[in-house]
């Protein structure tokens, strides 16, 4: 595929290459990219919990994929789901481990819960039982295991880490992806994000107040809160060129409280002016930005007051999470896909905003997408944005041109 037009060598450009996904609306990007299309989401239901119950993005596919033999005591839910979106990639892993070698590729992976959902099935027959069920093993569980074992699962031999800062996790995922690049340590790297549903998140939102009983509802009046959900979504990156290109990259930190944002947004806007800085361009520049738009009271706010100061002229927006659940580590990655689906494929509408329509007063306006609406075609590239917020002020944004 030829090179996109004002990308230059100097820059040093990365590509994102079609990516493998499985969550609440699909099992792979075709069918992922029609439900949102569609805006069904058919793994987006109600659930029964330790505490009552709970409204949740399940991935609703069988899960038949097991790790071969040699990682069987890695063998979870969360792994059946990583091992599901990196089947859909695994030729073009296959292509450039021939190309470059094995020690070449590295993976770069987000996550917030890993295997926690193992454990906690695991702890329960202990209780009942008093001992561990033989299948269980604690490496189901470690947040730093996940990279490690997709590197083995694919049989490449790179730096293989896992980023863990919450909500941001998979979107910081791919600005160390593209570091690796760009200082040619590696020639390709699998990057994403991957998260299951567990009690200890379900309950632990709960206990916070900040879950929603029904589909969320983001930046309503009516907003109580997330659906909490899982899935997984990856790509391989490499210096080929390819459609799409991570031409920006924001990060900041603001540390304003373990669990709140910073109500300014100072932390969250210093990250997307950052990341048009990186990318050279005016907001004006970007046509679409995913929002991260979780519905709770606090981060909508800060959210939409940052966007209206960054894009004091308006951009096309929405927030997808009332179509897959707050998937926490693996959010970044997810929405970054759908991102990349406006640019990658002809024809594919901006993914609308999906709410009650009753805006809050309280915030400012921001032009979401609620019908039927395109990127603008013009001779030059087109640039599209993918915000993360996290707990303890971890603020990431993205930019990719197509």
């Amino acid at each position: 595929m030829s090179a996109l037009p004002g990308i230059t060598t100097a820059m040093r450009p990365v590509y994102l290459h079609t990516p493998g996904m499985i969550n609440a609306l699909g099992h792979d990007v075709e069918s992922i990219a029609h439900a949102l299309a569609a805006g069904h989401a058919r793994g987006m239901a109600t659930i029964r919990t330790g505490i009552g119950d709970a409204f949740v993005g399940r991935v609703m596919d069988p899960l038949d994929i097991a790790p071969p033999d040699a990682l069987a005591r890695y063998d979870c839910r969360n792994n059946r789901i990583l091992l599901a979106a990196l089947a859909q990639i695994a030729p073009q892993v296959e292509a450039a481990r021939e190309r470059f070698g094995p020690q070449r590729i590295g993976v770069v992976l987000g996550t917030s819960t890993s295997g926690i959902q193992a454990a906690e099935a695991a702890f329960a027959h202990q209780a009942r039982e008093g001992v561990l069920p033989a299948q269980f093993d604690y490496r189901q569980m470690e947040i730093g295991a996940v990279a490690p074992f997709a590197a083995a699962a694919l049989g490449v031999d790179g730096p293989a880490f896992t980023v863990s800062t919450a909500c941001t996790s998979s979107a910081k995922a791919f600005v160390s992806a593209r570091r690796l690049l760009q200082l040619g340590l590696c020639d390709a790297v699998v990057a994403g994000g991957v998260d299951s549903l567990c009690e200890l998140t379900v309950q632990g939102f709960a206990a916070l107040e900040s879950t929603s009983a029904t589909r969320t509802n983001p930046m309503s009046v009516n907003r109580r809160g997330i659906n909490v959900g899982e899935g997984a979504a990856v790509f391989l990156m490499s210096r080929e060129e390819g459609p799409v290109a991570l031409v920006g990259a924001g990060e900041a930190s603001d540390a304003h409280h373990i669990s709140a944002p910073d109500p300014d947004g100072v932390g969250g806007e210093r990250a997307l002016r950052e990341a048009l800085r990186d990318a050279n361009l005016r907001p004006s520049a970007i046509g679409y930005v995913n929002l991260h738009a979780t519905a709770t009271r606090k981060n909508d706010q800060m959210e939409a007051h940052l966007m209206a100061r960054v894009f004091a002229d308006g951009v096309a927006a929405s927030g997808t999470k009332p179509y897959t659940g707050h998937q926490l580590g693996a959010a970044g990655a997810t929405e970054l896909a759908f991102a990349w689906l406006t640019l990658a494929r002809d024809g594919t509408a901006l993914p609308r905003h999906c709410w009650d329509g009753q805006a809050d007063p309280a915030l400012p306006p921001l032009e979401l997408v609620e019908s039927e609406r395109y990127l603008p075609r013009g001779a030059g590239l087109r640039y599209v944005m993918s915000n993360s917020f996290a707990f303890g002020g971890s603020n990431a944004s993205l930019i990719l041109a197509g």
